[in-house]
Parts: structure tokens; sequence; C-alpha cells
């Protein structure tokens, strides 16, 4: 079994994540995503979700790309995360190409980066919800 795991924050739920969960499925059997914390984005990314990890966790459960879903608490658990859960193939998006190059080096995980969906991002959407408000 060829097991593939990806990352992110997946706030405000949109179709770009979907075709970028249903692109990292397509590269094996077996698709964990990498939740960040509340506390993670907030501490580190300085990023306020919507909604909270468990909700964000309940809607990446309930798509069928998505097998397993396991908290994200750091930008230094991608090396023992890939080890611990045997995986073949490390998936990020586009916008983060070769940030992750070290994950390939220090493991035997082929790092994958897949383009985003173009027109849409969460960042977006907030943007486009404060402009409707005014």
């Amino acid at each position: 079994m060829k097991r593939v795991i990806t990352y992110g924050t997946f706030d405000l739920l949109h179709y770009g994540h979907i075709n970028l969960l249903r692109r990292a499925k397509e590269q094996g059997d077996y698709l964990i995503v990498a939740l960040s914390t509340d506390e993670f984005n907030w501490n580190e990314k300085q990023k306020k979700c919507y909604f909270s990890y468990e909700k964000r966790k309940h809607l990446l459960e309930a798509i069928r790309y998505v097998d397993l879903v396991i908290p994200e608490n750091g930008w230094d658990q991608k090396v023992s995360d890939v080890k611990e859960y045997h995986i073949d193939t490390f998936v990020m998006g586009d916008d983060w190409t070769g940030k992750f190059d070290f994950v390939q080096e220090e493991t035997d995980a082929e790092v994958v980066y897949l383009s985003r969906t173009p027109e849409i991002s969460t960042t977006q959407i907030k943007k486009d919800l404060q402009l409707n408000e005014e």
C-alpha cells in the first residue's frame, strides 16, 4: 500500500481544497492529512481560523479521499511523521515548491508539489467577504 501525506489548515473548506485532496489521493492508496491545530496556526502562522480544529477535522474526515486526519503541532514534525506513518509520498501545494525538499533528503519519501486551483483560496474568500460587508 502506497501512503501519502499532506499538510494544511483547511479552513473555509472549498473546491480548491477538494481538488488538492483528490490529486493527493491519486498519488497513492492511503491519504493522511496533517491538520494544523488552532494553537499552531495562531502561535506560528499568526492565522486565526474561522472553524475550530475539531470542526475542520470532522469536515476532512467526511471527504472520501481522506483516510486519516492527524494534528500538525509544529513546522518540525514533518520528517518524524513521514517515518512514523511509513509515508511514500509527501504532497504540498506548489506555493511551497522547494520548501520541503529536505523531507526527501532525510527520508525515503518522494516530495511532490501539486498546482493549486488558481481562482480560489481561503485568503481570497476572506477578502471578498470583507469587501461585501463594507
